[in-house]
C-alpha cells in the first residue's frame, strides 16, 4: 500500500528539529529499510507499513510517546489530488465529503465518513486494512494530521470537541491533553474527530468551484483506475484478531468460519503464504505486548487483553517472544 513520499520526509524533518541534528533519523531511515536518498525526487511513493514502522522507531528512540502526535500536528501542506480539491473547496463541510470520497488515494489503509450524532459531528476513521489497527503511534499521526490540514485549509486555529482513539495511554493520556490544548479521549469505542455543527460552515479561503470541480473529475478517474487492493490472508486474520480484543482472542477454527473457510482449507492457505495461525498469533501478541507498555497498561491489563488466563501466563509468553520480562521491558523505556 503506497502513500505519498511528502509524508516521511515530513517525519524525517522533525525528528530531524526535534533530535537537533540528521544522525538520529539517518539511523532510523536505515532500520526501516530506507535512506535520505531513497526518499529524494525522483522517488513519489512509499509503503505504508514502512511508515508505520519509522513512527515507531521514532517515539522509542526518542522516548517520546506523543512525537507522532506532535508530527501530525506539524503537517502543513500536501500535494496529493484530494488536497488540491480540499483546497478549492468552499468550506470545511466540502473538505470532509472531499475526504471521506477519495480516502482511498490519501491512504489505502483508512477510510473516513462524516456522521450527525445529535448536536454533534462525528468525522469518524475506520480501518479499510485492520492489521495496520496494531500501531497506535501511527494512528495518532494520522489523526493529528488531519486535524492540521482543517486548521490550514481554513486558516484558522479551530479546535474540535475532542479526537478519541480506541487504544489506551493510561497515564500518560494527560501529554497529549497538554499537546492539543482540548480533550483527547482515549479507549473510546470510535476512532475519530467531535466537532460542532458549526465547524463545517468554516470558510476555505482559497475556494474556487471550476478548479474543484475539474479536480473532482480528475480525482473519480484515479479512483477508478486504482482497483482496491486485496488483502493477503494474514492481513485479514490480523483484522479479525485485533477487532475481537479486548479479552478475546479467537482460536483457528473460529477465524477460519469468519472467513467461510473449512479449518483445512485455512491451514493450506496461510501455508501457501509462508505462515500459519500460530505465527500470526504470537507475533500479533507480541508487537501488541510491546506496543501496551509503551503505553503505560498494566501488565494484568495486557493479559487479559491479549487473552491470557493470568498475568503469569502472559510474562511466560512475553519472555520467550523477547528474551526478556515484561517488567524488564517497561524499565528499558523509562527516562
Amino acid at each position: 500500500m503506497e502513500l505519498d513520499i511528502a509524508r516521511i520526509q515530513h517525519l524525517t524533518r522533525t525528528v530531524d528539529e526535534r533530535s537537533g541534528g540528521p544522525e538520529l533519523a539517518d539511523q532510523l531511515l536505515e532500520r526501516s529499510g530506507l535512506s535520505r536518498a531513497a526518499i529524494a525526487p525522483p522517488t513519489t511513493v512509499y509503503s505504508a507499513q514502512t511508515e508505520a514502522m519509522f513512527i515507531r522507531y521514532a517515539c522509542d528512540a526518542m522516548r517520546d510517546i506523543t512525537f507522532a502526535a506532535y508530527a501530525g500536528s506539524k503537517v502543513s501542506s500536501a500535494s496529493s489530488i484530494t488536497a488540491y480539491i480540499s483546497k478549492y473547496s468552499r468550506d470545511l463541510r466540502q473538505v470532509f465529503e472531499n475526504t471521506t470520497r477519495f480516502s482511498r488515494i490519501i491512504d489505502p489503509t483508512i477510510t473516513f465518513s462524516l456522521r450527525h450524532v445529535g448536536n454533534f459531528v462525528s468525522f469518524e476513521a475506520d480501518w479499510e486494512d485492520a492489521s495496520f489497527a496494531r500501531y497506535h503511534r501511527r494512528t495518532e499521526f494520522l489523526m493529528f494530521g488531519t486535524l492540521a490540514r482543517m486548521r490550514n485549509l481554513t486558516q484558522s486555529d479551530f479546535h474540535p470537541i475532542a479526537i478519541r482513539f480506541q487504544h489506551e495511554v493510561g497515564e500518560k493520556r494527560n501529554l497529549f491533553q497538554k499537546l492539543a490544548g482540548f480533550s483527547v479521549e482515549f479507549g473510546a469505542e470510535n476512532l475519530e474527530i467531535v466537532l460542532s455543527p458549526s465547524s463545517l460552515d468554516l470558510p476555505v479561503p482559497t475556494y474556487d468551484p471550476m478548479l474543484r470541480e475539474h479536480l473532482i473529475g480528475y480525482g473519480e478517474r484515479v479512483l477508478a483506475e486504482r482497483a482496491s487492493p486485496k488483502q493477503k490472508l494474514r492481513a485479514q486474520v490480523e483484522g479479525l484478531i485485533t477487532r475481537s480484543m479486548p479479552g478475546n482472542f479467537p482460536q483457528a477454527d473460529d477465524i477460519a468460519a469468519n472467513l467461510g473457510m473449512s479449518p483445512r482449507t485455512f491451514a493450506r492457505r496461510l501455508k501457501d503464504e509462508g505462515s500459519s495461525y500460530r505465527e500470526i498469533a504470537d507475533d500479533l501478541r507480541c508487537d501488541l505486548a510491546q506496543t501496551f507498555i509503551t503505553n503505560g497498561m498494566q501488565l494484568s491489563e495486557i493479559a487479559f487483553s491479549l487473552g491470557y488466563a493470568d498475568q503469569p501466563a502472559f510474562s511466560t509468553a512475553f519472555k520467550r517472544w523477547t528474551g526478556r520480562a515484561p517488567s524488564a521491558f517497561r524499565s528499558r523505556l523509562d527516562p
